[in-house]
Protein backbone atom coordinates (compact mmCIF):
# COMPACT_ATOMS: atom_id res chain seq x y z
CA UNK A 1 0.00 0.00 0.00
CA UNK A 2 0.99 3.61 -0.42
CA UNK A 3 2.82 4.76 2.69
CA UNK A 4 0.46 7.70 3.15
CA UNK A 5 -2.38 5.21 3.58
CA UNK A 6 -0.61 3.26 6.33
CA UNK A 7 -1.59 4.29 9.86
CA UNK A 8 1.41 5.79 11.63
CA UNK A 9 1.09 3.36 14.52
CA UNK A 10 1.86 0.42 12.21
CA UNK A 11 5.25 1.84 11.27
CA UNK A 12 8.14 0.67 13.41
CA UNK A 13 10.15 3.36 15.14
CA UNK A 14 13.22 4.24 13.04
CA UNK A 15 16.58 3.42 14.55
CA UNK A 16 19.06 6.19 15.22
CA UNK A 17 21.52 6.66 12.33
CA UNK A 18 24.94 8.30 12.42
CA UNK A 19 23.60 11.29 10.49
CA UNK A 20 20.84 11.82 13.04
CA UNK A 21 23.26 11.62 15.93
CA UNK A 22 25.61 14.12 14.27
CA UNK A 23 22.87 16.60 13.33
CA UNK A 24 20.73 16.41 16.44
CA UNK A 25 20.82 19.36 18.80
CA UNK A 26 19.91 16.96 21.63
CA UNK A 27 22.97 15.12 22.88
CA UNK A 28 22.32 11.65 24.25
CA UNK A 29 25.20 11.01 26.59
CA UNK A 30 25.26 7.24 26.06
CA UNK A 31 25.44 7.62 22.24
CA UNK A 32 27.24 10.89 21.61
CA UNK A 33 30.75 10.87 20.20
CA UNK A 34 33.07 13.75 20.92
CA UNK A 35 34.14 16.00 18.06
CA UNK A 36 37.46 14.24 17.58
CA UNK A 37 35.70 10.90 17.15
CA UNK A 38 33.31 12.41 14.56
CA UNK A 39 36.19 13.92 12.59
CA UNK A 40 38.02 10.60 12.60
CA UNK A 41 34.90 8.69 11.49
CA UNK A 42 34.22 11.14 8.65
CA UNK A 43 37.86 11.02 7.58
CA UNK A 44 37.70 7.22 7.42
CA UNK A 45 34.50 7.39 5.37
CA UNK A 46 36.08 9.82 2.92
CA UNK A 47 39.15 7.63 2.57
CA UNK A 48 37.02 4.53 1.94
CA UNK A 49 35.07 6.31 -0.78
CA UNK A 50 38.18 7.70 -2.47
CA UNK A 51 39.85 4.30 -2.35
CA UNK A 52 36.88 2.41 -3.77
CA UNK A 53 36.16 4.84 -6.60
CA UNK A 54 39.69 5.75 -7.66
CA UNK A 55 40.29 4.72 -11.25
CA UNK A 56 36.69 4.02 -12.31
CA UNK A 57 37.18 6.29 -15.32
CA UNK A 58 34.61 8.65 -16.73
CA UNK A 59 31.24 8.22 -15.10
CA UNK A 60 27.76 9.68 -14.77
CA UNK A 61 25.67 9.87 -11.59
CA UNK A 62 22.08 8.76 -12.18
CA UNK A 63 19.26 9.55 -9.73
CA UNK A 64 15.65 8.47 -9.51
CA UNK A 65 12.98 7.10 -7.23
CA UNK A 66 13.73 4.07 -5.07
CA UNK A 67 9.99 3.31 -4.99
CA UNK A 68 9.38 2.68 -8.70
CA UNK A 69 8.57 -1.01 -9.24
CA UNK A 70 9.91 -3.29 -11.93
CA UNK A 71 7.48 -3.35 -14.82
CA UNK A 72 6.84 0.40 -14.62
CA UNK A 73 7.62 2.44 -17.75
CA UNK A 74 10.11 4.55 -15.79
CA UNK A 75 12.01 1.41 -14.76
CA UNK A 76 12.41 0.44 -18.43
CA UNK A 77 13.49 4.01 -19.22
CA UNK A 78 16.13 4.04 -16.47
CA UNK A 79 17.43 0.66 -17.59
CA UNK A 80 17.79 1.98 -21.14
CA UNK A 81 19.58 5.10 -19.89
CA UNK A 82 22.08 2.95 -17.98
CA UNK A 83 22.67 0.78 -21.04
CA UNK A 84 23.18 3.72 -23.40
CA UNK A 85 25.63 5.40 -21.01
CA UNK A 86 27.49 2.11 -20.63
CA UNK A 87 27.77 1.62 -24.38
CA UNK A 88 29.21 5.13 -24.66
CA UNK A 89 31.97 4.21 -22.22
CA UNK A 90 30.64 5.74 -19.02
CA UNK A 91 30.44 4.01 -15.67
CA UNK A 92 27.03 4.45 -14.04
CA UNK A 93 26.92 5.63 -10.42
CA UNK A 94 23.66 5.45 -8.46
CA UNK A 95 22.61 5.38 -4.85
CA UNK A 96 22.80 1.60 -5.09
CA UNK A 97 19.23 1.04 -3.95
CA UNK A 98 16.07 -0.36 -5.51
CA UNK A 99 13.71 1.21 -8.05
CA UNK A 100 15.20 3.41 -10.73
CA UNK A 101 18.66 3.13 -9.17
CA UNK A 102 18.51 -0.62 -9.67
CA UNK A 103 17.26 -0.15 -13.23
CA UNK A 104 20.15 2.14 -14.22
CA UNK A 105 22.72 -0.17 -12.62
CA UNK A 106 21.10 -3.13 -14.34
CA UNK A 107 21.26 -1.47 -17.75
CA UNK A 108 24.94 -0.62 -17.32
CA UNK A 109 25.91 -4.10 -16.18
CA UNK A 110 24.00 -5.76 -19.01
CA UNK A 111 26.23 -4.02 -21.57
CA UNK A 112 29.46 -4.67 -19.65
CA UNK A 113 29.92 -1.20 -18.18
CA UNK A 114 31.03 -0.52 -14.62
CA UNK A 115 28.04 -0.32 -12.30
CA UNK A 116 28.55 1.55 -9.02
CA UNK A 117 26.29 1.91 -5.98
CA UNK A 118 26.85 4.44 -3.21
CA UNK A 119 24.61 3.17 -0.47
CA UNK A 120 23.44 5.20 2.52
CA UNK A 121 22.50 4.04 5.97
CA UNK A 122 18.79 4.77 6.37
CA UNK A 123 16.34 3.58 9.02
CA UNK A 124 13.92 2.38 6.32
CA UNK A 125 13.76 1.38 2.64
CA UNK A 126 17.37 1.41 1.52
CA UNK A 127 19.09 -1.82 0.47
CA UNK A 128 21.67 -2.68 -2.17
CA UNK A 129 20.46 -3.92 -5.53
CA UNK A 130 22.08 -6.94 -7.13
CA UNK A 131 23.47 -5.24 -10.24
CA UNK A 132 26.59 -3.66 -8.77
CA UNK A 133 30.27 -4.16 -9.56
CA UNK A 134 31.42 -1.64 -6.96
CA UNK A 135 29.50 -0.75 -3.81
CA UNK A 136 30.43 1.63 -1.03
CA UNK A 137 28.44 2.16 2.15
CA UNK A 138 28.12 5.59 3.75
CA UNK A 139 26.74 6.77 7.07
CA UNK A 140 26.76 10.47 6.27
CA UNK A 141 24.83 12.02 3.39
CA UNK A 142 27.33 14.84 2.78
CA UNK A 143 30.24 12.42 2.29
CA UNK A 144 28.19 10.38 -0.17
CA UNK A 145 27.17 13.54 -2.04
CA UNK A 146 30.80 14.47 -2.52
CA UNK A 147 31.42 11.15 -4.26
CA UNK A 148 28.50 11.66 -6.65
CA UNK A 149 30.07 14.90 -7.86
CA UNK A 150 33.78 14.12 -7.64
CA UNK A 151 33.67 11.02 -9.82
CA UNK A 152 31.02 12.10 -12.35
CA UNK A 153 30.98 14.13 -15.55
CA UNK A 154 27.24 14.79 -15.40
CA UNK A 155 24.05 14.23 -13.42
CA UNK A 156 21.08 12.43 -14.91
CA UNK A 157 17.81 12.74 -13.00
CA UNK A 158 14.88 10.43 -13.69
CA UNK A 159 11.48 10.86 -12.03
CA UNK A 160 11.99 10.83 -8.29
CA UNK A 161 11.21 12.38 -4.94
CA UNK A 162 12.97 14.55 -2.40
CA UNK A 163 16.30 12.71 -2.69
CA UNK A 164 16.38 13.23 -6.46
CA UNK A 165 15.43 16.90 -6.08
CA UNK A 166 18.08 17.34 -3.40
CA UNK A 167 20.84 16.06 -5.69
CA UNK A 168 19.47 18.11 -8.58
CA UNK A 169 19.51 21.43 -6.72
CA UNK A 170 22.85 20.67 -5.10
CA UNK A 171 24.33 20.26 -8.59
CA UNK A 172 22.68 23.45 -9.83
CA UNK A 173 24.11 25.37 -6.87
CA UNK A 174 27.62 24.07 -7.61
CA UNK A 175 27.22 24.95 -11.29
CA UNK A 176 25.95 28.46 -10.63
CA UNK A 177 28.79 29.19 -8.19
CA UNK A 178 31.44 27.76 -10.59
CA UNK A 179 32.45 25.00 -8.22
CA UNK A 180 31.99 22.59 -11.13
CA UNK A 181 32.31 23.51 -14.82
CA UNK A 182 30.83 22.08 -18.01
CA UNK A 183 28.76 19.77 -15.84
CA UNK A 184 25.37 19.14 -17.45
CA UNK A 185 22.21 18.14 -15.63
CA UNK A 186 19.96 15.97 -17.77
CA UNK A 187 16.33 15.57 -16.73
CA UNK A 188 14.77 12.48 -18.30
CA UNK A 189 11.00 12.62 -18.78
CA UNK A 190 9.66 15.92 -20.11
CA UNK A 191 6.13 15.33 -18.79
CA UNK A 192 7.42 14.74 -15.25
CA UNK A 193 9.85 17.69 -15.17
CA UNK A 194 7.83 20.29 -17.14
CA UNK A 195 6.33 22.06 -14.13
CA UNK A 196 9.69 22.44 -12.40
CA UNK A 197 11.62 23.66 -15.43
CA UNK A 198 8.86 26.11 -16.38
CA UNK A 199 8.98 27.51 -12.85
CA UNK A 200 12.78 27.83 -12.85
CA UNK A 201 12.83 29.72 -16.14
CA UNK A 202 9.56 31.59 -15.74
CA UNK A 203 10.09 32.63 -12.14
CA UNK A 204 13.70 32.29 -10.95
CA UNK A 205 15.47 33.30 -14.15
CA UNK A 206 12.85 35.93 -15.02
CA UNK A 207 13.19 37.57 -11.61
CA UNK A 208 16.98 37.37 -11.63
CA UNK A 209 17.30 35.18 -8.55
CA UNK A 210 19.42 32.70 -10.53
CA UNK A 211 21.71 33.33 -13.48
CA UNK A 212 20.56 32.11 -16.87
CA UNK A 213 23.83 30.27 -17.50
CA UNK A 214 23.07 27.64 -14.88
CA UNK A 215 19.59 27.10 -16.26
CA UNK A 216 21.09 26.64 -19.72
CA UNK A 217 22.99 23.59 -18.48
CA UNK A 218 19.70 21.84 -17.66
CA UNK A 219 18.60 19.63 -20.54
CA UNK A 220 15.20 17.94 -20.66
CA UNK A 221 15.03 14.82 -22.84
CA UNK A 222 12.88 11.74 -23.35
CA UNK A 223 15.18 9.50 -25.39
CA UNK A 224 18.09 7.70 -23.65
CA UNK A 225 20.23 8.36 -26.73
CA UNK A 226 19.75 12.09 -26.15
CA UNK A 227 21.15 11.63 -22.65
CA UNK A 228 24.37 10.25 -24.11
CA UNK A 229 24.59 13.01 -26.72
CA UNK A 230 24.32 15.74 -24.08
CA UNK A 231 26.70 14.07 -21.64
CA UNK A 232 29.33 13.31 -24.30
CA UNK A 233 29.26 16.83 -25.75
CA UNK A 234 29.78 18.47 -22.38
CA UNK A 235 32.39 15.91 -21.34
CA UNK A 236 34.53 16.87 -24.35
CA UNK A 237 34.21 20.54 -23.44
CA UNK A 238 35.11 19.80 -19.84
CA UNK A 239 38.26 17.93 -20.86
CA UNK A 240 39.33 20.72 -23.24
CA UNK A 241 38.69 23.36 -20.58
CA UNK A 242 40.66 21.44 -17.94
CA UNK A 243 43.61 21.02 -20.30
CA UNK A 244 43.56 24.73 -21.13
CA UNK A 245 43.56 25.68 -17.45
CA UNK A 246 46.46 23.30 -16.74
CA UNK A 247 48.43 24.77 -19.66
CA UNK A 248 47.70 28.33 -18.52
CA UNK A 249 48.79 27.48 -14.99
CA UNK A 250 52.01 25.94 -16.28
CA UNK A 251 52.80 29.05 -18.34
CA UNK A 252 52.08 31.29 -15.37
CA UNK A 253 54.48 29.35 -13.14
Amino acid sequence: PDRAAVPERTLTAPRLTADEQLLSSIRLSHLALNDTDWIRAIDEELAAGFGALHGIGRAVSVFGSSRTPRGHADYALARAVGAELGRAGFAVITGGGPGLMEAANRGAREVGAVSVGLNIDLPREQHLNRYLDVSVGFRHFFVRKLMFVRYASAFVALPGGYGTLDELFEALTLIETDKIRHFPVVLVGSAFWAGLTDWIRGRLVAEGTVVDGAAALVHVVDDPRQVVEVVTRHHRRRVRSARARVAASARAS
